[in-house]
């Protein structure tokens, strides 16, 4: 069984822009990563904080001189930034730990249950000045548009469906995007004026534990001929996961309100430029077989995990990389060149332990199936 875009977006987020001299050259692209000090020390809660974006938003946020507290369960990473105040508990009915407290900002990176949301929203709410929900381009309706924006319709369920979801293991595909959007009202209804909900599109980068990037830095740096999907042209979007952290920062220092689609610039980033990146990045004699939306899918080759990264430019996914994410850059959103994503992953990717590294990626196809799909591929098309 294949999995959807939405599927695949849930599970990954569960467990979990110019190419070197190319496009994303516009005027929002970064010209160097260095924090900066901030100029009002702030004291940030993260709820969660342990795995992927929190870590990242930890850097930032301590590189630019805020002070920090952790809210999660202590059982990821729990060794991982000892110096740093960690309060013990659970999103699900024990906040205790979080009463009589104030911070300036806090961090909820961890909710997906509107009734979660709401109960610590609500405990806080008195004593924060601003709440920064993470949310997902997935609570989007209709992806079959182009251009969807902050204001575009989102999914809905019925109210059995949102009492069936009690935890996190009842989210699924189907569900994922409508519940992020209760997540996301129930946050501004808690603290009406002073929520900032971000909604990033395919979060990537290092720390990334469900390959859905990772898989192609690593496949071209193997070199030998590599399985690409549709076109070179066909067009993709993604965020570093240190350029949505530094968002998060400059969103909790400015203050800035509001609902923000946080992904690379619509129309900047093609396959293309991803796959020849990876390849000069890593050096490898990586080359590109190009097969067709409706070969792959004749093959049982799924778009988004079997073929990370990308969706045909048809039909319901249609609009998947043509977020519309004009807003966040007026608010500062900043990209680095794909190529530093490409770096900065297979940097990490060399430092995780061997067993890591030797079992089969998350995301992708295996040697053994690209192998036998580039077998058919040529011999269909001599």
């Amino acid at each position: 069984m294949t999995l959807s875009r939405r599927d695949f977006l849930k599970t990954t987020a569960i467990v979990g822009a110019t190419a070197a001299a190319g496009s994303l050259a516009a005027t929002n692209a970064r010209a160097d990563f260095t924090a900066l000090r901030s100029k009002r020390r702030l004291k940030i809660l993260i709820l969660g904080g342990t795995a992927f974006l929190g870590p990242s938003v930890i850097h930032e946020a301590r590189a630019r001189g805020h002070e920090i507290t952790l809210f999660n369960r202590g059982r990821t990473n729990a060794d991982m930034f000892p110096d740093l105040e960690r309060l013990v508990g659970d999103r699900d009915g024990q906040l205790d730990a979080l009463r009589g407290r104030q911070w300036d900002v806090c961090l909820d990176n961890s909710g997906y249950i509107p009734r979660m949301v709401k109960d610590s929203a609500e405990l806080l709410a008195p004593n924060i000045g601003q709440y920064i929900f993470i949310s997902s381009i997935s609570v989007f309706a209709d992806f079959s548009q182009r251009g969807l924006s902050e204001s575009s319709p989102v999914a809905v369920i019925t109210d059995e469906q949102i009492a069936a979801a009690k935890t996190q293991k009842d989210v699924t595909g189907e569900n994922y995007g409508a519940l992020k959007a209760l997540c996301e009202q129930a946050a501004e209804k808690a603290c009406p004026g002073r929520a900032c909900v971000i909604r990033p599109g395919l979060i990537v980068g290092p720390m990334d534990r469900t390959d859905r990037f990772t898989y192609w830095p690593v496949r071209v740096a193997r070199g030998g001929e590599v399985l690409a999907p549709g076109t070179p042209g066909d067009m993709t979007q993604v965020i570093d996961v240190r350029d949505l952290a530094e968002f998060v920062v400059r969103c909790c220092e400015e203050r800035t309100m509001g609902v923000f689609n946080a992904t690379s610039t619509a129309g900047e980033l093609t396959m293309g430029e991803l796959l020849d990146s990876c390849q000069r990045v890593s050096g490898s004699d990586a080359t590109f077989t190009w097969a067709d939306a409706a070969w792959l899918e004749k093959k049982e080759v799924a778009a988004w995990s079997d073929m990370p990264v990308w969706v045909p430019l048809t039909g319901a996914e249609a609009g998947h990389p043509f977020i519309d994410v004009s807003r966040a850059v007026k608010a500062g959103l900043r990209f680095r060149p794909i190529s530093e994503t490409v770096r900065g992953t297979l940097d990490w990717w060399a430092s995780v332990p061997q067993e890591r590294r030797d079992a089969p990626m998350k995301a992708g196809i295996t040697a053994e199936r690209e192998k036998e799909l580039l077998a058919a591929w040529h011999a269909e098309h001599p």
